[in-house]
């Protein structure tokens, strides 16, 4: 393994590409590209695994990346696509002893609680279950080798954010799957970042998401080595729009392993 390694277990949007009942191009395409998952990344270094949101498809997603250990998982925000998974981390947290950290705003914690008041409630800590151990996050925090940043974004209603990943003084990787805008504060954070990946829904405007316009601009403020466009719609076909891009800029794609 790289020191560093990101894998997008889903690039999709909330509904997912193909979408039920479409028969656009994107979503009869027979391009691998096209197939989005509900968007996730897992997160690898020597000393710790994490991973970033647990959306619907995560059992899916890690049988097909082969995923058998999560040291803590960390989340954007508590949107159906980012939570709704959460039970299937019962695979990680198997001992009856054996509990997982999950790291969030103290909103969205408190979402994530009320949904899932089970594995909360102190009632269901047996062997198998999910047995999460919460921690807030309120600023900077440190996992294993990893310091994280909270980047506040404007996403719709609910309280969102993105993480820059830091080793070392290196920023590695920033990444903001759902996003309309960054605050002043997270573009200063990203400045020069080495890899970003960043909301980027399609070409036409969106009340909550960035568009291709949108996210490019970003990346012209804040000038990172490459960018990857995640959280993508069915308007974007892979082969069509991934060419079209400036140098430097790439359309991500489920399973694609960043080795940084």
């Amino acid at each position: 393994m790289s020191d560093f390694a990101i894998t997008f277990l889903g690039t999709g949007t909330s509904v997912g590409v193909p979408m039920v009942g479409c028969d656009c191009e994107t979503c009869t395409s027979e391009d691998p590209r096209d197939n989005r998952m509900r968007s996730s990344i897992y997160v690898e270094t020597p000393d710790v695994r994490i991973l970033v949101d647990t959306g619907p498809d995560l059992r899916m997603q890690c049988l097909r990346e082969k995923i058998s250990h999560v040291d803590a998982v960390i989340f954007t925000h508590a949107h159906m696509d980012h939570v709704v998974g959460f039970d299937d981390l019962r695979r990680f947290s198997v001992g009856a002893d054996a509990t997982l950290d999950i790291y969030a705003l103290p909103e969205t914690m408190a979402d994530i609680q009320r949904m899932f008041a089970f594995a909360f409630n102190g009632e269901n800590r047996y062997p198998g279950y999910i047995k999460p151990e919460p921690h807030l996050i309120e600023g900077a925090f440190e996992l294993g080798d990893l310091r994280i940043t909270p980047l506040p974004v404007q996403h719709g209603k609910v309280p969102t954010i993105g993480f820059l990943f830091e080793r070392e003084g290196r920023k590695i990787a920033a990444y903001a799957a759902d996003c309309k805008t960054f605050s002043e504060a997270a573009l200063e954070a990203m400045a020069g970042v080495e890899t970003l990946i960043i909301d980027a829904l399609r070409h036409t405007p969106h009340v909550t998401h960035m568009n291709f316009e949108e996210a490019l601009a970003v990346v012209d403020r804040i000038k990172p080595q490459q960018t990857w466009f995640t959280h993508i719609a069915d308007e974007i076909l892979h082969s069509r729009e991934d060419p079209l891009l400036p140098d430097g800029v790439r359309i991500a794609y489920d399973g694609l392993k960043l080795k940084l």
